[in-house]
């Protein structure tokens, strides 16, 4: 797969499309997988490999002992939001052995989701930490599971220190139209950040 360009945020695709590099974030097991699969066009490139029992003392393992598979590197996804606008989804791995990465996936992102589990809200600290490091807008997405508690979004936005201007919204990373939404959530903040930011040149 030929990755070249896709560290150049805002590039041209063909015609007067715009393409965009998107990062999906989060902890260990909180839906970055399940999000790109869902919601890509193309067939998504995953890195899964099979967690084994040389990883038990080594990921955290707590609150997602079903977890069998794990991104290694990345996941990678393309979505047509409209005819001019193209996003490239750059999902990074969760464990913190393979944090290390990031930096080289960061590099070119014009925005990013932070994939929340709210049963484990620590899970994600780190990557809203990257986020205001790299200064990398990002709009916070609540991953709803089975057995997840309904909070009010400002208990969650006070618990994980969100700025009042960062969005914070539900969404089920397994639907494909809930996973878009937070996509066109994360573009509207973006214009809202740089009305021209997005504008064909």
């Amino acid at each position: 797969m030929d990755l070249k360009g896709f560290d150049q945020p805002g590039g041209r695709v063909a015609g007067d499309t715009r393409s965009v590099k998107v990062m999906i974030a989060g902890g260990f097991g909180t839906g970055k997988t399940t999000m790109v699969r869902s919601v890509s066009d193309i067939k998504p490139l995953t890195t899964e490999e099979t967690l084994t029992q040389a990883s038990v003392d080594v990921d955290r393992l707590i609150g997602v002992a079903d977890k069998t598979q794990t991104t290694v590197s990345l996941d990678f996804g393309k979505i047509g939001i409209n005819e001019s606008l193209v996003l490239y989804l750059f999902g990074t791995p969760g464990q913190e052995r393979f944090w290390f990465l990031w930096n080289g996936l960061f590099k070119g992102a014009l925005g990013a989701i932070v994939l929340v589990d709210t049963r484990r809200l620590e899970s994600s600290f780190r990557a809203i930490e990257e986020m205001e490091r790299q200064d990398v807008p990002f709009v916070v997405a609540l991953n709803v599971f089975p057995d997840s508690r309904n909070y009010p979004v400002e208990e969650i936005r006070d618990a994980l220190d969100i700025p009042e201007h960062t969005p914070v919204l539900s969404f089920d990373a397994r639907d494909r139209a809930s996973s878009r939404d937070v996509l066109v959530a994360l573009i509207h903040h973006l214009k809202e950040r740089s009305a021209v930011a997005l504008e064909p040149r």
